[in-house]
Parts: C-alpha cells; sequence; structure tokens
C-alpha cells in the first residue's frame, strides 16, 4: 500500500503549526506571497531578515528532506517553458488575489475568513481548469 498520504498529511499539519506559530508571534498571516513580494517589492525593509529566514526555509528544508529520505518521485513536466510560464502565471495570481495557498487557503480558512474561502474555491478550481485544458485538451503537459 502506498503511504504517499502520510507525507501529504505530515507536510499539511507541519504547514498549519507553522502557520499558527507565525501569527500568535507576528499578530500577521503567513502568506508566502506576501512575505516575498515584500523582499522583491522593498516594503518589508523592516523585517527583511525574518522574511529572508521564512523563503530560506521554504526553499532549504523540502531540500534536506528529499536528501534525508532518498527524494520524492514527481510528475512535472519536463518542458521548462511550460514550468516558467505556469510559474510567473501564480506569481501573478497570487498578487491579483492579495494573497496564496497558505494566506487564504491555511491561514484564511482556518480562521474562517470568508474572503480565504472564496479566494481558495477560484483558485482551486482554476487550477483543476487549467489541468483539463493544458493536459487533456492541448496535451502540453
Amino acid at each position: 500500500m502506498h503511504i504517499d498520504w502520510i507525507y501529504g498529511l505530515i507536510g499539511g499539519a507541519i504547514i498549519g503549526i507553522a502557520g499558527a506559530i507565525f501569527l500568535l508571534f507576528n499578530a500577521r498571516i503567513m502568506g508566502a506571497s506576501g512575505i516575498i513580494g515584500g523582499l522583491v517589492d522593498g516594503s518589508g525593509k523592516s523585517d527583511w531578515q525574518e522574511r529572508a529566514a521564512l523563503v530560506a526555509g521554504l526553499l532549504f528544508v523540502p531540500g534536506i528532506a528529499a536528501f534525508a529520505t532518498g527524494g520524492a518521485q514527481t510528475n512535472v513536466t519536463g518542458n521548462l517553458v511550460v514550468v516558467v510560464a505556469a510559474g510567473l502565471l501564480v506569481g501573478v495570481g497570487t498578487r491579483l488575489a492579495n494573497g496564496c495557498t497558505s494566506g487564504h487557503g491555511v491561514c484564511g480558512i482556518s480562521r474562517l475568513s470568508l474572503r480565504g474561502i472564496v479566494a481558495t474555491g477560484f483558485y482551486i478550481g482554476a487550477g483543476g481548469l487549467t489541468v483539463v485544458i493544458f493536459k487533456h485538451v492541448l496535451g502540453v503537459i
């Protein structure tokens, strides 16, 4: 029996706990896109060390975990153009929605925020529609 679902459960619990700790100690939502955006546009100069530490954790901890467990099999496309375009579109979408999965999905829904619930519904729906179009209709991924 595959146990991959346990990794998702553990990862989700860690993200939820991290969001709760961030909210408790900073009185702010742990939205990755807002934290990264503050580093990029300069609006987060006052707490750039905290933002940089969180971004470093987002980048390095999964790599360390993959190394420690022998890696993970993915189904990511080998088409680099599609990967870059997807990343750019996700970035634009998070700025338009004023948040991302960690801000709206994890922290917003757990606080019963209507805005977070609605935003999460829209981006999950958009993601599903994108997969149907790009994988099943166009055959790009």
